[in-house]
């Protein structure tokens, strides 16, 4: 039985690395392909993690930085199965709060950072017989989020670079998806709640905006991300799968 209460190894004897997976998201998601049987690395800027998990620093804005991590973890391992692209940051306010260099600066780690990592993935996960990448897309590529312009443009970049990943390399084997997470209790969401005038009120009003009337478990977000990497999902590719608690898809009546 898998370390996660019920699920079968279904990674055994594969090799995942997350970017940003020492938080988060990311570090839900490492910790969950470790308990089903994945030897994971984590790829972060800051890479202290718990066993059985591997740090390996990495900035993913910095190419030569990504392709030395790739290289002592291959070095190490032989192989490359599963990368999750998960690595990101956040930015607040409309199309005029942001000048060039806060543009460039998200742009370079939410979207230029996914081709970064997968660039220099691609040769390992090509001899991989299970080769999977997922990406960390967001509920603002779909929806119109208020303040949140250059976030919800790296987003929605992101949805479409791994569509066109998916198709390019289908035939190659590698299969590619993503996950479109809506507000998840993560450090990031923590950060912007502490900063608002009235956290309390900012907090109600985010778990209010999705329908099922909370935020989003970065576990669940991680079980996702699972379910798309993992070899039982074989014929899944090209594809983005809300986390969203329906906020994407669903339109309630108010309740009475």
């Amino acid at each position: 039985m898998g370390g996660d209460g019920g699920a079968v190894n279904d990674f055994d004897g594969l090799v995942a690395a997350v970017t940003g997976g020492a938080s988060g998201i990311g570090l839900a998601t490492a910790r969950l392909l470790a308990g089903r049987g994945a030897v994971v690395y984590a790829l972060d800027l800051d890479p202290e993690v718990p066993e059985p998990l591997r740090g390996l620093r990495t900035d993913v804005a910095d190419d030569a930085s990504v392709r030395a991590a790739l290289a002592e973890l291959t070095a190490e391992t032989g192989r490359l199965d599963v990368l999750v692209a998960n690595a990101g940051i956040g930015a607040q306010g409309d199309v005029a709060a942001a000048d060039d260099a806060e543009w460039l600066r998200v742009l370079d780690v939410n979207v230029v950072g996914v081709a970064r990592v997968v660039r220099a993935a691609l040769p390992h996960l090509r001899r991989s017989p299970s080769a999977a990448v997922v990406t960390t897309g967001s509920i603002a590529a779909h929806a119109g989020l208020p303040q949140r312009a250059v976030y919800s443009a790296s987003k929605g970049a992101v949805h479409a670079l791994t569509l066109a990943m998916a198709a390019d390399h289908l035939r190659e084997g590698v299969r590619f998806n993503a996950v479109a997470p809506g507000t998840a209790d993560t450090p990031w969401v923590g950060r912007l709640l502490a900063s608002a005038p009235d956290p309390v009120a900012e907090r109600a009003a985010l778990e209010a905006r999705q329908p099922h009337g909370r935020l989003v478990a970065a576990e669940e977000v991680a079980a996702a991300i699972a379910h798309l990497a993992s070899p039982l999902s074989g014929s899944t590719t090209g594809t983005v799968l809300a986390v969203d608690g329906g906020m994407h898809g669903l339109r309630l009546r108010p309740e009475p």
